[in-house]
């Protein structure tokens, strides 16, 4: 059965789809040696290379995780500043990468999804899936009913129209601040801080707090992860539209196997086919007390005890000594009881 070039490169964790066909254009990818185009379809069989490496289509779980990012990271790998990333906290991976679901900006804090399905990814993040975003927001200054009304009926931004689905008012502070709660249905770039400003309000504080049905757990602090599986994983893909990956496919791969895969592979055929050896039975090591030599001290006190007497070891016969009578000390009067 054959599968868009583009959905196999995602499903791999190289990235997302749209990231997929801008490689694809750039002629980043081949198949079977020809340069591949967008709209190609790959078998099981095709030879697929990127950047000149094969690809091993191998089929493996995939992965999800809820991060919480502090402010003071970028949610991209490069950056010509040198700051900090979100993907240096999260865990290691032995095969394809994480991919951010959506992105936060450098001045954001609040709840991050990653996955290692691009499928999943694109689903997630595409504008006709219709998925909440809530922010928390601390403004600085009063906030009219009438600012409030008009982010939700739309403002015109330089990239098009943009609201707030809901707005709800926060807690109250003493002072200035005044926090809001806000859901969007879309994630583009700095929209939340752009609709305040377009009302002459400053934005001091913005933490995304939650992402469909996802919130972030009280146990998850700052800069920790947490990984997203069972009930919750069956979640995350019917958030997307998607079927949940069938986990009894786990170890099985198609197209092209991992060397180490192979060789546990035939380790295992291997054995199974040895004939069944008897079990052996060891004896117990020796203790310390058998394996050590006695003592100096120990020698002599054997040897005093196994030896017959001085004189005997000179050649003459040993006086008897007198013999020690033990002498019971007397009792006193009628502390014996009377049997």
């Amino acid at each position: 059965m054959s599968e868009k070039l583009q959905k196999v490169l995602a499903s791999q964790g190289l990235g997302g789809r749209r990231t997929m066909e801008q490689w694809i254009e750039s002629g980043r990818v081949t198949i079977n040696g020809r340069r591949a185009e967008l709209g190609d379809r790959v078998e099981e069989d095709d030879r697929v290379t990127v950047d000149g490496k094969p690809l091993r289509r191998i089929i493996e779980p995939p992965r999800h995780l809820i991060y919480n990012k502090p402010a003071g990271q970028i949610c991209s790998r490069d950056d010509p500043e040198g700051r900090p990333n979100v993907f240096s906290a999260l865990p290691k991976l032995r095969r394809g990468r994480w991919i951010a679901v959506g992105r936060l900006d450098f001045n954001t804090a609040g709840l991050l999804l990653f996955t290692t399905d691009g499928e999943l990814a694109s689903r997630l993040m595409h504008p006709s899936a219709n998925i909440d975003r809530e922010y928390a927001v601390r403004i600085l200054g009063e906030v009219q009913e009438s600012q409030l009304e008009a982010m939700r009926q739309g403002v015109m931004l330089e990239d098009g129209l943009a609201r707030f689905t809901d707005v709800r008012k926060g807690r109250d502070e003493s002072g200035a601040n005044q926090w809001y709660y806000v859901v969007l249905q879309e994630g583009r770039n700095r929209e939340v801080r752009r609709l305040f400003e377009s009302q002459g309000l400053v934005v001091s504080r913005l933490k995304r707090v939650r992402f469909g049905s996802f919130f972030i757990p009280s146990g998850v602090k700052s800069r920790r992860t947490l990984a997203i599986t069972g009930k919750d994983e069956v979640e995350l893909y019917r958030m997307a539209g998607l079927e949940p990956p069938q986990l009894e496919k786990r170890g099985k791969g198609s197209g092209q196997f991992s060397p180490k895969a192979e060789r546990q592979k035939g380790a295992n055929d291997q054995n199974s086919a040895r004939p069944a050896q008897p079990r052996r039975t060891y004896a117990r090591p020796p203790s310390t007390e058998e394996t050590s030599p006695p003592s100096l001290r120990a020698r002599r006190s054997a040897e005093k005890r196994s030896a017959p007497g001085r004189a005997s070891r000179q050649g003459g016969s040993a006086k008897p000594g007198p013999a020690r009578r033990s002498q019971a000390k007397p009792s006193k009067p009628g502390s014996r009881k009377p049997r």
